[in-house]
């Protein structure tokens, strides 16, 4: 017998608990944001020329405390956005795909992918505009590592077809594994194009890159996927 719509929502909602709560977490930052103003969140995004002078500092052996703090924003910078379209948007795929992640791996990888690829992604943002004053942030870099990590557990793994709430008819993986393959297509592509338009694209790859090596050589087998 099918197992009916709403049971399945309910435990997907329960399941999902800790993705709802980072999601709500991120809209309550952002309206501290609002409400606080620039000054209380400034020092939080990340400035590649500051962490890469960071980083020439720790190689040379006279690392700080206040290098240390620069090296905090490769995450801080990831729980911050710029507009109410930003976070909206950043949201809305972080659900889709951190939701898969969550239900095929459980919560504690979900976490892990998140603050991972921030950081990847923050990394490469920075190696790749060591000279760039203009501070970077939002979480975006991590919801492309959850693209790269969900093609990667695709083409390791046969999974389940998936259920993203609240689309109710499942989705081939493969489709969502190729959409992941199309957005950090588009993401380098522009990387090389000649024109800025104040995307961090750096960070989108980073972030991919990321989410794929995790779920190529870290994780081990999701219970509900099957061997190739």
């Amino acid at each position: 017998m099918t197992e009916p719509y709403s049971i399945r929502v309910r435990w997907l909602l329960r399941a999902q608990g800790p993705l709802l709560g980072l999601i709500a977490a991120m809209f309550l930052i952002f309206w501290l944001q609002k409400l606080l103003g620039a000054g209380w969140y400034a020092h939080l995004m990340v400035v590649p020329q500051q962490v890469v002078e960071s980083w020439r500092h720790l190689r040379g052996g006279t690392v700080s405390a206040a290098d240390w703090r620069e090296f905090g924003t490769l995450l801080s910078y990831a729980f911050l956005h710029g507009n109410i379209e930003h976070v909206f948007y950043n949201m809305l795929y972080l659900w889709i795909f951190g939701a898969l992640v969550a239900e095929l791996a459980g919560h504690w990888w979900m976490v892990a992918i998140f603050l991972f690829t921030a950081a990847t992604g923050g990394i490469c943002h920075a190696a790749l505009n060591a000279n760039e004053i203009i501070p970077m942030l939002g979480a975006s870099g991590a919801v492309m590592g959850f693209e790269g990590a969900y093609l990667g557990m695709a083409v390791r793994w046969r999974l389940p077809d998936p259920h993203v709430w609240p689309i109710a008819r499942p989705v081939e993986p493969a489709r969502l594994a190729i959409l992941a393959v199309v957005g950090v297509a588009f993401d380098y592509y522009a990387l090389l194009g000649p024109g800025a338009d104040g995307i961090a694209y750096g960070a989108h790859i980073g972030g991919f890159i990321g989410g794929l090596f995790l779920t190529s050589f870290v994780m081990p087998k999701p219970r509900m996927a099957q061997p190739r």
